[in-house]
């Protein structure tokens, strides 16, 4: 079994392109312990997938028997419920294979675009969600309004900040020269989350059709959801895995590897690390996102209500070290266990010194916006024709199409997601290596001249490092 130290040796990449099957190891535990966590996760994921499946088709059947009964009065209206929220599916897989391609053509204008485009349709589907004038569609209207108005200040921050120089350079970098048949893989995997999500659609209209006869609905409506979330976070999680292996392989021993023979491996063996990694990073980057807003609210307050801000960050600090997204890199390659793999990952990180710089990334951030732009294009369509067709269905209707349309967008823009990730990763390997560009090395100089022009801020930034580094 490779330690987390040794797997960070150069030698280790040059013995095989093939996923070795290290024992998978977590933080203060048994290597036994990783791997039956692994395997609990992937049975976890796999069981779940089957019993959604079996509830869609009880449920569609349970429909159809109720329908050949004449004597039953409908109260649910297929061919008003289906068609707008089926078109909007389908509608987010055309917009995410072909928002994939135009960043990879135009990268510097995607960014821009993402950053102003989304608040922009935020505010749109607020104002539908507004025009329902019903008691609920205020609180996602309210919810996108707020949204839309702090995303358009932090654009501006950023703008002001000049990160999108450096942001758009490093996607450039990481991006160039993608794998070979990533476009067919991409389209094939945005086909097959559009039918998986069909297909659950159509479980959640039976199960629409069937609530004058069982008070289960919003239960089962309820579990539906929350699987096409959860199944949807690990086919996105397994595809940065998959392209983050092949890139990583490609940045530290300059050789190419098969698309299909890493996502065969990422099949049998990590899904039980990308399922609970696809737990894990959601609720640990909200975590972090509320102690960051917290600290920017009270960090210079004394009042009693910001008394729990340092414990906040520390607490954030910690997680993010147990689990990051960085960690999938590390995932693929050497077969680690997620957590392991995020806090190794992230050691390497501060050893190099390249902490500040990967909190300063727009990666992460333009990704998000892009899900959350096509997903409101989603839902504006989905929602418009709602209304036209029967408005009673408008609201839910257009909350399935954002979270449809999300999520295949973020899938389809993995592939360029998981590149950054590995040439991060890959570059705090091995730093010295002369084909990285400067992009990296001049943006890190530029932040030591910065702190050396503001001692004072130096002093503070070094305090605060020390403090969340302290066990």
């Amino acid at each position: 079994m490779a330690s987390s130290s040794s797997s960070t040796q150069p030698q280790v990449h040059q013995q095989t392109l093939h996923i070795q099957a290290q024992d998978s190891s977590f933080t203060n535990t048994t290597t036994v312990t990783g791997q039956a966590v692994k395997w609990i996760f992937q049975i976890l994921f796999f069981l779940q997938l089957l019993l959604i499946s079996a509830l869609v088709i009880f449920i569609t059947r349970y429909d159809t028997d109720r329908t050949s009964d004449s004597s039953t009065i409908h109260h649910f209206h297929p061919h008003k419920w289906y068609p707008p929220i089926l078109a909007s599916t389908l509608c987010a897989a055309v917009l995410g294979f072909t928002w994939q391609f135009i960043i990879a053509c135009y990268p510097k204008k995607a960014f821009i675009a993402a950053f102003w485009l989304s608040p922009l349709l935020a505010l749109a589907m607020g104002i539908m969600f507004m025009l329902f004038a019903t008691a609920w569609s205020w609180i996602p209207g309210l919810f996108s309004l707020l949204y839309a108005a702090i995303q358009s200040i932090y654009g501006l921050w950023v703008n002001n900040n000049n990160r999108f120089k450096y942001a758009t350079e490093m996607f450039q970098d990481s991006i160039y020269y993608p794998p070979a048949k990533t476009k067919c893989f991409t389209f094939l995997s945005v086909i097959v989350a559009t039918l998986y999500c069909g297909f659950l659609v159509y479980g959640v209209g039976g199960a629409r059709a069937i609530e004058n006869k069982t008070k289960l609905t919003d239960i089962c409506v309820f579990v539906i959801i929350l699987s096409l979330i959860w199944t949807m976070q690990v086919m996105k999680n397994a595809m940065q895995v998959t392209i983050s292996r092949v890139k990583y392989i490609f940045f530290t021993n300059h050789r190419d590897m098969k698309i299909g023979n890493a996502f065969c491996d990422t099949i049998k063996h990590l899904i039980g690390s990308i399922s609970l990694g696809s737990i894990l990073v959601p609720v640990i980057v909200f975590f972090r996102g509320f102690a960051r807003s917290q600290h920017l609210l009270g960090g210079k307050d004394g009042d009693c209500m910001f008394s729990c801000d340092t414990c906040a960050m520390g607490l954030a600090a910690l997680l993010v070290s147990c689990g990051n997204r960085w960690g999938f890199v590390h995932v693929g390659v050497y077969n680690k266990g997620f957590v392991q793999a995020s806090s190794d990952t992230w050691e390497m990180f501060m050893r190099v010194g390249l902490q500040e710089l990967i909190d300063l990334d727009l990666t992460g951030a333009f990704c998000f916006l892009s899900g959350v732009a096509v997903g409101a294009i989603c839902c504006l369509v989905s929602g418009i024709w709602s209304v036209i067709v029967y408005k009673d269905y408008a609201m839910e209707l257009s909350i399935y199409a954002f979270i449809i349309g999300y999520f295949i967008c973020r899938l389809a823009i993995s592939w360029q997601q998981a590149s950054v990730s590995a040439y991060y990763v890959a570059y705090a390997q091995n730093p010295q290596d002369m084909q990285f560009e400067q992009t990296i090395k001049a943006r890190l100089e530029q932040l030591r001249r910065s702190h050396l022009q503001s001692p004072i801020t130096a002093e503070l930034e070094e305090i605060r490092r020390s403090y969340l580094q302290s066990p």
